[in-house]
C-alpha cells in the first residue's frame, strides 16, 4: 500500500519539532479525516534556512510533512511556493489515491507559512 520512501519518512521523520522564534508559521487541516499540519520556517534573506513540522495524522500525513521539509530547505521563497502536493507525493514515489486528498496537505502548510512570513516582513 505504501512505498518504501513513505514508510521511511513515517518511521524516521526528518525535521520534526518547532522552531523557537520562527519567522513564518503555517497550519492547515482536513476536517473529514482529522489531519493537522503545522510548519515552522526560519528564513534568512530570501532563503529557507530551516523548516520544522508538527503533524497530527496518519502515516501518510507524517511522511508528506517530513518530505516537504526536505524539499524546502535551501530553496528561495519563490522556489518553495511552486512546490505542490503532487510534487511531494511524487518525491515519496506515490501515495494511495485515498490519501492524496486528506493526508497530503504538506505543501499547503508550507505555502501558509510563507504567506505568514511575507505578511510579517512586508
Amino acid at each position: 500500500m505504501y512505498t518504501e520512501k513513505v514508510m521511511d519518512h513515517f518511521s524516521n521523520p526528518r525535521n520534526v519539532g518547532e522552531i523557537e522564534n520562527a519567522n513564518g508559521v503555517g497550519e492547515v487541516g482536513n476536517a473529514s479525516c482529522g489531519d493537522i499540519m503545522k510548519i515552522y520556517l526560519q528564513v534568512e534573506g530570501d532563503i529557507i534556512k530551516d523548516v520544522k513540522f508538527k503533524t497530527f495524522g496518519c502515516g501518510a500525513a507524517i511522511a508528506t510533512s517530513s518530505m516537504v521539509t526536505e524539499l524546502a530547505i535551501g530553496k528561495t521563497l519563490d522556489e518553495a511556493l511552486v512546490l505542490t502536493n503532487q510534487a511531494v507525493a511524487e518525491a515519496l514515489d506515490g501515495l494511495p489515491p485515498a490519501k492524496m486528498h486528506c493526508s497530503n496537505l504538506a505543501a499547503d502548510a508550507l505555502h501558509e507559512a510563507i504567506k505568514d512570513y511575507k505578511a510579517k516582513n512586508s
